[in-house]
């Protein structure tokens, strides 16, 4: 929680100025019964009418004094939060795109939307409340006890009495609410998870008849996200009627004893009537006090969830390799890597490919493909062995220096909702030339024929584009920065066999230096390459180019079988 709030430091300042005109603001506003009693008690039998007018104008200037200077205040506070938050998200956001893909993976991506929104916005409250109340509140609630204290000190021990059951009401209600948010909180990142694998699925779900059971599945989710905010509300809704009642009992008491003493003549009407407002005003301090326990608890909760990803480490490089670099543009050395730490996904995987090389990487589903291209973009940290990238090791290098050099196109890659121009260029240094290149060689010319062209516009990935056409124009804006490695991810699968030769027969031919690591399911999309690399559960089968592995890999020359059908023979 001192991670999130060190974001007020600086606001410092106006933090300052608005305690202070808050500050003001109250003690004006436990001034006006003190007058009230002056003038019932003090100004009112004499008959002067002038010092009557008077007191009356410094109550009616103190009253406006009160209001316009709170209400200053309050939009201070609410400037002060908006600006706070502000710089929270943009920390936040920052920090998780910094994450490593295991932290993400540990986090959740659900759990991570739900922590910048809700519970920003709840911290948000919570500042917010704070600086409104959490100046006033406390000193409406001690101000107003001193003063009715020195006022009638026999009344005020009746408030006295009822404060300790009060305090110990909201603490204990306080300490069972916060890990109640915090369970609500956690319903409420089922529920969105819920809410974002229905809308990314939601063509697989009506095209299986899935839609009644994914509606009993989110209603589920639903229901425990109410029950648990439920739970919640109900405790901390205990607070205001319980202090309701003491209060009122209270001020039921303050009318009983103020009568009998204003009838035996130990105190005077107006005391009895500056009395009761101080009440109002101590039972307002009360009310506000138990509104911030309200908003804390479910700021505190957000705040430690928000703590957890600001605190969370930075990505620690390894050691240096101690073996001498090998020659290579791209160099995989005795790699293994594990998800879960259980049972490796990549085992002892070596390869070398020289700049301009392609190499095919094919295998069963869950063989490790993808598994290889998250390492080379160090979105992960081998368990053992090293990568190198021209003659230096992955480990040491900077994610900026690691990335420029890439251009990647992911099995399920994403397209922005923005102009096809905005998508190809990706906020990158592209030329015309460039970009013309890459549109070509992706066999991207539909590009220039469908209505506006390149400044088309685009809906939410890409989904008024046919599966062929996402798939070129990702292979384009991969294509548009030159990059130096270009990584596919069985990105040609919507293409047909004529597109995909000509794509490939492209590359070859005006990508001549670009090094190529290209994961297919089909082997007429990797049979020319350089290398071809074959997995199953993670090792190397085989290694080779087409011809040697026909011969020396039994899986290769299956799946060559299965896919050529009698063209194989």
């Amino acid at each position: 929680m001192k991670r999130v709030l060190s974001f007020l430091r600086p606001q410092a300042g106006r933090t300052a100025l608005q305690v202070g005109i808050k500050f003001g603001s109250t003690l004006l506003e436990l001034f006006l019964p003190w007058i009230l009693e002056h003038i019932i008690d003090d100004i009112a039998p004499t008959g002067d009418r002038r010092q009557l007018l008077l007191w009356g104008a410094l109550m009616l200037f103190c009253a406006l004094a009160v209001f316009f200077s709170a209400a200053a205040a309050n939009r201070m506070a609410t400037k002060i939060a908006a600006d706070f938050t502000r710089s929270l998200r943009r920390s936040l956001f920052g920090k998780v795109t910094r994450l490593s893909s295991e932290q993400v993976d540990r986090f959740t991506v659900p759990s991570l939307i739900s922590r910048l929104s809700s519970d920003t916005y709840r911290v948000n409250d919570m500042v917010d409340r704070m600086l409104r109340l959490g100046i006033r509140a406390p000193i409406l609630l001690v101000g107003g006890l001193l003063v009715s204290a020195l006022m009638e000190p026999a009344l005020a021990l009746i408030f006295l009495c009822a404060l300790p059951l009060i305090g110990g009401m909201l603490l204990l209600i306080s300490r069972k609410s916060i890990p109640l948010y915090a369970k609500a909180q956690q319903a409420g990142e089922e529920l969105v998870r819920r809410i974002q694998e229905n809308m990314s699925g939601v063509r697989i779900i009506k095209a299986l008849s899935r839609t009644e059971d994914e509606k009993i599945r989110f209603a589920g989710a639903n229901q425990s996200a109410v029950r648990a905010d439920r739970q919640a509300e109900t405790t901390m809704a205990v607070a205001n009627p319980a202090m309701g009642i003491l209060l009122n009992i209270g001020m039921a008491a303050v009318i009983v004893v103020g009568a009998f003493r204003v009838d035996r003549g130990l105190t005077e009407p107006g005391k009895i009537i500056a009395f009761l407002n101080y009440f109002v005003i101590l039972q307002n301090g009360l009310l506000g006090i138990t509104r911030i326990f309200t908003i804390c608890s479910r700021g505190i909760a957000s705040g430690k969830r928000l703590g957890e990803v600001l605190e969370a480490p930075e990505r620690v490089s390894p050691p240096a390799p101690q073996e001498p670099a090998p020659e290579g543009h791209v160099v995989f050395s005795r790699v293994s890597f594990s998800y879960n730490k259980v049972k490796p996904d990549i085992d002892d995987l070596s390869f070398t490919l020289q700049r301009g090389q392609t190499l095919g990487v094919i295998g069963p589903t869950g063989s490790g493909k993808s598994t290889l291209l998250q390492l080379l973009l160090r979105f992960y940290e081998p368990d053992r062995g090293y990568i190198w990238l021209d003659g230096q090791p992955l480990s040491q290098m900077s994610e900026e220096d690691i990335h420029r050099r890439f251009g990647v196109v992911f099995q399920n890659d994403f397209l922005f909702a923005d102009s096809i121009l905005e998508n190809l260029d990706f906020e990158r240094p592209v030329t015309d030339e460039d970009r013309e290149l890459a549109i070509d060689t992706a066999q991207a010319d539909f590009l220039r024929h469908i209505p506006r062209g390149a400044l088309a516009d685009l809906s939410e990935r890409g989904m008024n584009l046919s599966g062929g056409q996402r798939q070129r124009l990702l292979i384009a804006r991969a294509l548009a920065a030159k990059p130096e490695i270009l990584l596919l991810d069985d990105c040609s699968s919507a293409l047909d066999y004529r597109t995909d030769a000509r794509l490939r027969q492209a590359l070859q031919e005006k990508f001549r230096d670009t090094t190529k690591i290209i994961v297919a399911q089909r082997i007429s999309a990797i049979r020319h390459a350089d290398h071809i690399l074959v997995l199953e559960e993670g090792r190397t089968v085989g290694y080779g180019t087409h011809e040697e592995l026909l011969k020396g890999c039994p899986l290769y020359r299956t799946l060559y079988e299965m896919q050529m059908g009698e063209d194989a023979a």
